[in-house]
C-alpha cells in the first residue's frame, strides 16, 4: 500500500486505510467501526444512506481493493485503486471525508461499462 508521507497517526489517512484493510479482510465489524452511523455513499451505480445500508451491500459484494495511490488533505482522502468486482477489475477513485475520526462520506467514480 502506498501512503501519504508524513501523515500523522490517527489522521484521516489512517482511518481510511484501516477501513480499506478491514474490507479487504472481510472484517466488516472492524470496517463499520471506521465509519459514522450516518455515512453517505454516492457511487456510479447508486447511493446509500447510513452505515447499515452500506454494509448490507458490502457483505454481499465482498469487493477487494488494490490501492495504487493515496492523497490526503486534512479530513479528505482520495485513493486510486483497482477494485475487484465480481471477477472484473475496475480502476476507480474514491473520495473519503472524515469527521471526528469516522468516515462520514464516500464518493466513488469509475467507468461502469465493463460491468454492464
Amino acid at each position: 500500500m502506498t501512503t501519504e508521507a508524513g501523515a500523522t497517526v490517527g489522521s484521516a489517512n489512517d482511518v481510511v486505510l484501516s477501513f480499506i484493510k478491514a474490507l479487504n479482510e472481510e472484517n466488516f465489524a472492524e470496517a463499520h467501526n471506521c465509519v459514522a452511523d450516518d455515512l453517505k455513499f454516492v457511487g456510479v451505480l447508486g447511493q446509500r444512506d447510513g452505515a447499515d445500508a452500506y454494509f448490507t451491500d458490502m457483505q454481499h459484494m465482498k469487493l477487494k481493493y488494490d490501492i495504487k495511490r493515496v492523497f490526503s488533505d486534512g479530513d479528505d482522502v482520495c485513493i486510486f485503486y483497482d477494485i475487484d468486482m465480481d471477477r472484473t477489475t475496475i480502476f476507480s477513485c474514491g473520495w473519503y471525508h472524515v469527521v471526528d475520526g469516522k468516515i462520514n462520506s464516500i464518493r466513488v467514480i469509475f467507468d461502469p461499462r465493463p460491468l454492464l
